[in-house]
């Protein structure tokens, strides 16, 4: 994705970005009539009535106002909710969420569509057809938002729950994967470093994580010069001056870093974008305070694993469409040991002595080591980790049975 493109997609899910354009629609709906008068016979404006639309009006200003502060209350204390229970990276995506923009946006909109007409029936703006023709606009607002309400009552229902905020959590790393330009790799982990046979290596003079990475202006770099550049800071990982984001494994003339680090687009945190990794490391944190003493909550954790297991079934998946390569272009793969050691560790740390929890950690090793048979190896090392960690934490010995069978059943191993 070019990096202009990116730049817009980001800009389009603020908030403000909504709100602003559908108030400005409003406000261009409220000034129409007088534009669209002509087109209205006066035998009907007559008919109506002078004085049909200033009551409606009051009235949908006035509760708009109140409408839309009600609104703004309740995704206030939704994003605290979904902090405390959950975790509070995943707020950015509540912040995200469309349906919740739309209607704090509508209600907004609404408003000021009132508020502009009373204005400009005030100063005389409209004749009798343009009353007709706000009439007419004021009707169709009424009904726009009351759908809009409709639907937010129903969403406000589970709005910012933890169940909610999982099932986001997922479906935003899901499509992180289908996202992702880099090749699988299902053994091992991904070397983050140039190595000593670079004849080039490229770093940025700033901190923070890579957001973006603009892979047709690289490889537009490069591919008329003979050489291929290697990406070893995909989306997602901290780069700071003295670390590569890129390597060539031949001298490119005229390539500095300044030209190189122009296609990476680094920010302050970790977003969901194109960081499969950053949907993993979220569930780990969803489920990690599930299982906190103050919570006590081992219900959410094991949902949080089922979540994280069904992004991993994606990454496995044999008919999941590979993104093409660019030509001088070598993309950074992605590590399903790394993905899995995302989840899993932080939540077999915490939920070391809750034998639910344990057991489904088992359950999620197994099957992915049964689907993926070159990965059984360090699958079923980490699934012993975590079977003596559990064992060392737990004092009762039925439970220590239980998550011993638990372990065997999962990897077909004989008691």
């Amino acid at each position: 994705m070019p990096r202009w493109r990116w730049f817009i997609q980001q800009l389009v899910r603020r908030i403000w970005f909504r709100a602003a354009a559908i108030s400005a629609g409003s406000v261009l709906i409220a000034l129409a009539a007088a534009w669209l008068a002509p087109i209205i016979p006066y035998e009907f404006s007559v008919t109506m009535g002078a004085d049909a639309v200033d009551d409606i009006l009051t009235i949908l200003a006035s509760s708009m106002l109140a409408v839309t502060t009600f609104s703004l209350t309740a995704m206030v204390a939704a994003f605290s909710g979904a902090a405390q229970m959950g975790s509070p990276r995943a707020t950015e995506l509540l912040i995200e969420d469309a349906a919740a923009q739309n209607a704090i946006s509508t209600f907004l909109g609404g408003f000021l569509f009132a508020i502009v007409g009373l204005v400009a029936l005030s100063s005389q703006l409209y004749g009798p057809q343009g009353r007709v023709v706000l009439f007419i606009g004021t009707i169709g607002v009424i009904v726009w938002i009351s759908i809009t309400l409709l639907r937010w009552i129903a969403q406000l229902s589970t709005f910012g729950r933890v169940g909610d905020t999982i099932k986001r959590v997922e479906r935003q790393a899901i499509a992180a994967l289908d996202a992702y330009p880099g090749p699988t790799l299902f053994a091992g982990r991904v070397e983050t470093h140039a190595p000593e046979a670079a004849a080039q290596s490229f770093s940025c003079d700033r901190t923070g994580y890579v957001a973006h990475v603009d892979r047709g202006k690289l490889s537009s770099l490069v591919r008329d010069e003979g050489a291929q550049l290697h990406l070893v800071s995909a989306a997602g990982h901290f780069v700071d001056p003295g670390l590569p984001v890129a390597w060539a494994d031949a001298p490119v003339e005229g390539l500095t870093d300044e030209m190189v680090c122009d296609a990476f687009s680094i920010a302050r945190s970790r977003d969901f974008d194109q960081d499969p990794r950053f949907g993993m490391v979220v569930l780990a944190e969803v489920a990690s305070r599930a299982l906190s003493p103050a919570v006590n909550d081992p219900g959410t954790a094991i949902a949080s694993l089922v979540a994280g297991q069904r992004v991993l079934d994606h990454f496995i998946d044999p008919e999941r469409p590979p993104s093409p390569p660019l030509p001088g272009l070598v993309d950074m793969p992605l590590s399903l040991q790394e993905m899995v050691e995302d989840l899993v560790l932080p939540i077999a740390r915490d939920g070391a002595g809750v034998v639910e929890v344990g057991m489904q950690v088992q359950k999620l090793l197994g099957s992915l080591a049964r689907r993926c048979p070159g990965a059984r190896k360090w699958l079923l090392e980490m699934a012993e980790h975590c079977l003596e960690r559990s064992r060392a934490a737990m004092a009762d010995e039925m439970e220590k049975q239980r998550l011993g069978r638990a372990y065997r059943r999962a990897f077909d191993i004989p008691a």
